[in-house]
């Protein structure tokens, strides 16, 4: 019997030896002290393969902080890696000595693999923090199941709309996705997670409205949504009374601010800024006593600066600048001891300055650029930046001396030493300019800079950039530094004789990389001024270089009148602001050359010899340059053989006066290959002037009537219009019986190329885009009809005139059958002309126009925006005439779905393309008097107010469908007698209804005929 038990002994003994064996194999899961159960080593396996995440050392167990090889799993932080975070942490306070895994922070690594569904797999799991990485796809739905309490995704590539599902886990507190590619609407299922405490997803591409169901999440404490494209008013914040932070900066929101912003009490921070919409009144926020930073920039807010101010005891840090605040400064903040920072740039403020701000403490940092104070003596100190604080002056107090002499080139190396390439020589720019500071330099030139970095300490070399890559350019030099700037910076140079200048901006992306890492994810976007005229919005310099590390150049024309010629870089809240970190997002410049266009004559003996050779040589061949230049004057020969830098010399946007000679040069001699169309009454060029400005070039024939007639309406209305949406007319030539109009470049032609041109033409336009365009379409008809001084019926509203820029942003084109709506008059009655198939009945047929039949015509574009398809062309059997005719019968049977695009598949809003669908077929209502105006009908597609409730008559139906059908009839009839592609005059046997195409149309941009059918 002891021999027998003695034996089972053993054998307990060795299978206890093969099991510990068999566990060292798989990897220790158990340690001396802790055991962490094997399914939770296996999950971290499956784990550390999704993430892409190859230094787990399996042989170690994580939850033994005594083994000195647990290093893989729980890095310690170093100063020299301060983003950097790699742990894995345990709890071990469960019964038996069993750990298991709460924690995971993987910061900083450049993991490229996927968020790890099997992440649902380690069930005691709370909280998972993969900032600054490189993952893609989007967070799984296996995470649904799961009890996390905070999920971190800051600065990574994830995409895709944000997971409804994520509404799920109903014990998250902390969720941030912000700086990465998210796109669609915020889902609504986020409202359900009534625990959470922080909601951060700015810098993405999310758009729409937010959903009414995040005003259940009643313990918000923290709330950032910059730098999205959202639409619609800002939202209501009555639910959230537990916020301390909220920031909302250029999110595509409309202000005013509401009213309800004055319930949250407990903010410490509220950064707002770049609104849309008109100017607002302060918002009441007195009762905010917690307040230490408030940034409300570039909100429309007009009126003076508010008294209740001075009762925000802790306030440190006060931004109002790019605003319309006005009048005097009587707030009195001289008792807000804690303030250390005090913007009010870019205002219209008044009167003397406060005798509390001159007193100031010089640590403390105020701005007061840009405003239109009393002139008079200042101390020139560095912690007060009162550039052109006095209006336009720079020359106050004494610290700019009078001009001695003229100068015409200016050559600054931004950020960098003194640097000289080719016969030019760079001054040196390394003197900090800090975050309110006017910079003297030598007099000559200077800087003014306005902001700092938010959410992390200020430093000496904040707006410096240094590169530490190996620069291949030409002129390397110049690229080694650049100027960085959080909110705005200025060049300016003085002394420089009144003129035309070419000014040369050299850029180069140093700071973001091209690899595999979070580094490469940066996306940094900033507006160029010259001499107050916005040059570039949105410029991105590795989008115009092709990449980092490359050279882009920036050429543009500018005019100096007072011998001041000023350069200034806004950064407008838009693109990233965490990567690499967060003190290197804004402007950034990395040299700067400013030449005259008109030198003064070099006065050496070296050109004196030069004359005098010229002259004898001259002399020898007089008599055989005189018989040619005589027959060569008289044919015309001698106009051309001029260069084309001479005859474009001195030329810039702003005359709109051209001479044929330029217009000549700037198409090259109106080249075959610059041909971009033709139509009924002319033809269309592209030409590029000296600066590398693209211009559209229409040359309308001088024999036609109609021709003549339209380019002086063209000119006539459209060059008093200013308006995001509508083209810019550049200017016009009337030289040698010339009729040439100048337009901007459209890059992407028209909105009916893209939509239903030729395969190879058409763009992918997804929905988000397609709503933009439509959106901007009806605010630049709200623009003409109601806005605008002159209030103006288009007459010839289509997918043809309307044009797309390079962000495919819409602009209406073709004045040239635009009327003037007078508002003592109901309505106009005139010739009818435009194009078939998008005229209003009641214009087409008896000629009675309001700026109703611009309505109707959007409205069917609106439609064509939808479907994808031509109205005119698009026939889905017999029994229909065209895409309205169908539409019509669609919304009879309650499937308005039906229309949509099939490009589009299941990827589009619903809600979005129901709402265009129902505000088209309200557009194109048989009476005019039923049709909505189009302020209604923008409000209607931004969903601020309700759609009306659409009524169609099963008789009046029938007569619609007459009418297409009678229509149809006559437009075929007529294109059967008519061999031009792209107007048509249609007449009857009176010839008292004639429908004419503009010679100006932006059809003519291309040769397809896209109404031939």
């Amino acid at each position: 019997m002891a021999k027998a038990l003695h034996t089972l002994q053993s054998m307990f003994v060795l299978t206890l030896v093969f099991v510990m064996l068999a566990g060292l194999k798989q990897g220790f899961v158990e340690g001396q002290s802790w055991r962490l159960p094997l399914e939770e080593v296996n999950a971290l396996r499956e784990i550390a393969k999704e993430l892409g995440k190859k230094d787990w050392n399996f042989s170690v167990n994580p939850c033994d902080k005594n083994d000195p090889n647990i290093s893989n799993w729980n890095t310690p932080k170093t100063a020299a890696r301060p983003l950097y975070n790699n742990s894995v942490i345990c709890n071990c306070s469960y019964l038996g000595e069993i750990c298991h895994i709460e924690s995971i922070f993987l910061r900083g690594q450049d993991l490229d693999g996927k968020p790890p569904p099997s992440l649902a797999k380690l069930r005691y799991i709370k909280q998972i923090d993969c900032t600054r990485n490189y993952l893609s796809g989007t967070i799984p739905p296996e995470w649904a199941s799961t009890k996390l309490e905070y999920i971190s995704f800051t600065v990574n590539r994830l995409s895709g709309p944000i997971p409804d599902y994520l509404g799920n886990i109903s014990t998250l507190r902390y969720l941030s996705l912000e700086h990465n590619m998210f796109n669609g609407n915020v889902p609504a299922g986020l409202g359900k997670l009534k625990n959470l405490q922080n909601l951060i997803i700015l810098a993405n591409h999310l758009t729409g409205r937010l959903p009414h169901e995040l005003n259940n999440l009643i313990n918000l404490q923290e709330l950032r949504l910059s730098s999205n494209n959202f639409t619609g008013q800002l939202p209501n914040f009555q639910s959230w009374k537990q916020l301390e932070k909220l920031e909302i900066q250029a999110s595509g929101f409309e202000g005013p601010i509401p009213s309800s912003i004055s319930s949250l009490s407990n903010l410490t921070e509220l950064l707002i800024s770049n609104l849309n919409g008109g100017a607002s009144k302060f918002p009441q926020l007195g009762n905010m006593s917690k307040l230490k930073s408030l940034m409300l920039r570039s909100c429309n807010i007009s009126g003076e600066i508010p008294e209740f101010l001075s009762q925000l005891s802790k306030l440190q840090k006060l931004d109002l600048s790019f605003n319309n605040l006005a009048g005097d400064i009587h707030s009195d903040l001289s008792g807000l001891q804690s303030l250390e920072i005090l913007y009010l740039t870019n205002n219209s403020l008044t009167g003397k300055i406060p005798p509390w701000i001159k007193d100031r403490d010089s640590k403390d940092l105020i701005d007061l650029s840009y405003n239109n104070f009393f002139l008079e003596t200042q101390a020139c100190r560095d912690s007060l930046n009162l550039f052109r604080s006095y209006g336009n002056n720079l020359n106050h107090g004494n610290c700019l001396k009078p001009c001695s002499e003229d100068r015409y080139s200016l050559h600054i190396n931004c950020g960098g030493k003194e640097v000289t390439t080719g016969d030019r020589t760079y001054e040196e720019d390394e003197a900090s300019v800090g975050p309110a500071k006017y910079n003297f330099q030598n007099g000559l030139w200077g800087t003014s800079n306005t902001g700092f970095f938010y959410g992390v300490n200020t430093t000496s070399n904040d707006d410096l950039a240094t590169n530490v890559s190996i620069l291949r350019m030409n002129d390397s030099k110049l690229y080694m530094t650049a100027r960085l700037s959080p909110v705005t910076l200025t060049y300016y140079g003085r002394c420089l004789a009144n003129g035309n200048y070419t000014v040369t901006l050299h850029f180069a992306e140093i700071i973001f990389r091209d690899n595999r890492s979070y580094q490469s994810l940066g996306r940094r976007m900033f507006d160029v001024y010259v001499q107050d005229e916005l040059k570039r919005k949105d410029y991105d310099i590795e989008h115009e270089a092709k990449g980092v590390d490359k050279a882009v150049k920036l050429k543009i024309k500018a005019v100096v009148k007072d011998k001041t010629l000023q350069i200034r870089f806004v950064y407008a809240g838009k693109g990233t602001t965490a990567i690499p970190t967060r003190r290197t997002y804004g402007p950034l410049i990395s040299a700067i050359s400013i030449e005259s266009d008109n030198p003064p004559k070099d006065s050496s003996p070296n050109r004196k010899r030069k004359i005098i050779i010229a002259v004898v040589v001259v002399a020898l061949g007089l008599w055989l340059l005189l018989t040619s230049f005589c027959i060569a004057w008289r044919k015309g020969y001698l106009g051309s053989q001029i260069s084309r830098e001479e005859a474009l010399k001195g030329l810039d946007l702003h005359t709109g006066i051209f001479t044929f000679r330029q217009i000549k040069a700037a198409t090259d001699d109106f080249a075959p290959a610059n041909k971009l169309g033709e139509g009924g009454f002319g033809s269309v060029y592209k030409g590029v002037l000296l600066d590398g400005t693209i211009i559209a070039v229409k040359q309308l024939s001088s024999k036609s009537n109609q021709g003549s007639r339209e380019f002086v309406n063209e000119i006539g209305m459209i060059s008093g219009l200013r308006h995001p949406n509508l083209v810019k007319l550049h200017g016009c030539c009337t030289e040698r019986k010339q009729l040439l109009l100048v337009y901007e470049f459209m890059e992407n032609n028209s909105l009916a190329l893209a939509l239903f041109g030729p395969e190879k033409s058409r763009l992918d336009l997804d929905w988000a885009t397609r709503q933009k365009i439509c959106i901007g379409i009806a605010r630049g008809l709200v623009y003409l009809h109601e806005e605008s001084i002159l209030k103006i019926v288009h007459r010839d509203i289509k997918a043809n005139n309307v044009l797309l820029d390079k962000d495919l942003n819409p602009k209406i084109s073709d004045f040239g059958l635009a009327k003037l709506d007078e508002e003592e008059n109901t309505h106009i009655s005139t010739r009818v002309a435009g194009t078939i198939g998008y005229m209003a009945p009641e214009y087409a047929l008896w000629g009675y126009l309001t700026d109703k039949a611009d309505v109707y015509s959007f409205g069917v574009v609106a439609l064509e925006i939808v479907a994808g398809k031509n109205n005119m062309k698009h026939r889905p059997n017999e029994n229909y005439v065209c895409l309205l005719d169908w539409a019509l019968n669609v919304q009879e049977k309650g499937n308005l779905l039906d229309l949509v695009d099939p490009r589009l598949g299941s990827d589009y809003n619903k809600e979005q393309a129901t709402r265009m669908i129902k505000v088209a077929l309200l557009c194109t209502n048989s009476s005019p008097a039923l049709r909505p105006t189009m302020s209604s009908v923008l409000s209607m597609l931004k969903g601020d107010v309700r759609i009306q409730k659409l009524n169609v008559d099963p008789d009046m139906h029938g007569d619609d469908h007459l009418k297409f059908q009678g229509l149809r009839e006559k437009y075929c009839q007529e294109k059967d007698r008519s061999s031009r592609s792209y107007s048509e005059t249609f007449g009857d046997t009176s010839g008292d209804i004639t429908y004419g195409s503009s010679s100006t149309s932006a059809h003519d941009l291309y040769t397809v005929n896209l109404q031939s059918q």
